[in-house]
């Protein structure tokens, strides 16, 4: 690598220098070049509308072992299919298939799964419209169509 400029007039080239170097910083390459937006199947959006494929049960990683219950799910932006968790118990008996739901991000590490869950990086929180923990405590029924 070359001395960086010293002189009165170096501002110029260092700025130029700077500009070019930062590229080598994958952070910088990854938001400049929009890349973790262009993979996100929400495209940057807090949650999004969806409609259930099929209901799955994911294993779960050791040291636990439990089959969670999970939806794919097709996002209905972009037509891109995710695997979302259903927090509760019993919230796969009010989830069929072709149901609109409404999914979310589920906290785990920046974009990345959550907990022991391998591979699920969203969960359910409504279904047709109906919040699915109103539906688990009984408050609400799902509507009939």
């Amino acid at each position: 690598m070359a001395k960086a400029s010293r002189g009165l007039f170096a501002a110029q080239k260092l700025r130029k220098r700077r500009k070019e170097f930062r590229w080598a910083y994958a952070p910088y390459k990854r938001r400049m070049l929009g890349l973790d937006y262009k993979s996100d199947p929400l495209q940057g959006a807090p949650q999004g509308k969806a409609i259930v494929l099929e209901k799955v049960g994911v294993e779960c990683r050791q040291p636990n072992s439990a089959v969670r219950k999970c939806v794919r799910a097709q996002i209905i932006k972009n037509g891109k299919t995710v695997t979302a968790f259903l927090p509760g118990d019993g919230a796969l008996n009010f989830i069929d298939e072709h149901d609109e739901v409404e999914i979310e991000g589920i906290g785990g590490a920046e974009g990345k799964a959550y907990g022991d869950l391998p591979g699920t990086r969203y969960r359910v929180f409504t279904v047709n419209g109906v919040s699915l923990d109103a539906l688990l405590k009984g408050k609400k029924e799902k509507p009939r169509r």
